[in-house]
């Protein structure tokens, strides 16, 4: 197959000699579509997206103002993308959304991946586009757990946020966007073999448990440099975690603010419903060339019922409460 047919995230035309190096000395392990991952500093990456992560390692610049959104895929950072856009763009539209940028950009086109798109093939990007406007802070997005990303931010006081789900579910919503984004039909044994790497942790961004532990126990000891969310408090009270968000980013709501209907704005302008009939993210694609329409299917919470038997369901829920034992973390 000719490299350009091949998804950016698993082409290996763009490695750097020293990666390549690198790579020759890490464990690996094949994946169940054919291809490789590698773990580094205890995360299972592809090839292309290690020199990503190396990247942005090695020539990343933090500013004091950075906000950083992190999750383990398919955890509905596409939500809190459009979220903390909102909050930061609200003073410039009190009222009347015509010219919000969420109108007419996908939220991913807004709030780039480090190591999927704006490091994945240069060293040097542009970052000018991470910043939206004055004086909004620059905002980025990745899937690293926290030791990689921290390893170039440890001496910024940025803020980042991190957004955990009930693994079933991002599970199943993974299932759906790799059939989608591989153009393939909805495969029960592309479901089955997806189970087992992540009961093996052998997966793409994996383990799950080590990822999610790795902001949990930062939360704990910075709680003003990470602020820990959950997909389904913020499915069952909204109101409650916006409010959370802002106060957490600096920018909290004034009491005019609520009482004028500003947090029911943003959450109607992000609403799953809202954004997923827009022009841009029914007929748009990424830089990677995935339709942004894969990025908007159900985001209901235990929707992994209709799909995983209660025997998955239960191996699933034992490993991760054996994983997470003793951290004060439970699902």
């Amino acid at each position: 197959m000719d490299q350009k047919e091949i998804p950016r995230n698993l082409r290996d035309d763009n490695l750097s000699e020293e990666t390549k190096t690198l790579i020759s000395q890490l464990q690996s392990e094949i994946d169940t579509q054919g291809n490789k991952l590698y773990n580094y500093q205890g995360c299972w990456y592809y090839s292309a997206t290690l020199q990503g992560i190396l990247n942005f390692q090695r020539n990343f610049k933090p500013q004091d103002s950075d906000i950083f959104i992190a999750s383990f895929p398919k955890s509905g950072a596409t939500w809190l993308k459009a979220l903390t856009v909102s909050l930061f763009e609200r003073s410039k539209h009190p009222s009347s959304y015509v010219d919000h940028p969420l109108l007419s950009n996908n939220p991913h086109a807004l709030v780039q991946s480090l190591e999927a798109n704006l490091y994945l093939d240069s060293q040097t990007p542009d970052l000018k586009k991470a910043k939206l406007s004055s004086p909004a802070p620059r905002m980025f997005s990745t899937h690293m757990p926290l030791l990689s990303l921290q390893e170039t931010i440890k001496d910024s006081p940025c803020k980042i946020i991190y957004l955990c789900r009930d693994v079933k579910d991002a599970l199943v919503s993974r299932w759906y966007f790799r059939c989608s984004y591989l153009k393939k039909e909805v495969d029960r044994h592309v479901l089955e073999s997806m189970f087992e790497s992540f009961c093996s942790g052998v997966s793409f961004y994996g383990p799950f448990w080590d990822h999610v532990l790795s902001y949990w126990r930062g939360s704990l000891e910075e709680p003003s440099h990470v602020l820990f969310m959950r997909y389904e408090e913020m499915k069952e009270d909204p109101y409650a975690q916006l409010k959370r968000l802002a106060e957490f980013l600096g920018c909290p709501f004034t009491k005019e603010e609520e009482e004028s209907g500003s947090m029911d704005e943003i959450l109607e302008l992000c609403s799953l419903r809202r954004l997923s009939d827009l022009e841009v993210n029914r007929t748009g694609k990424t830089s990677n060339d995935v339709d942004y329409k894969f990025f908007f299917r159900k985001g209901e919470v235990g929707d992994s019922k209709n799909h995983l038997s209660p025997e998955m369901e239960s191996k699933i829920d034992k490993i991760v409460q054996e994983k997470l034992e003793g951290s004060g973390l439970k699902f």
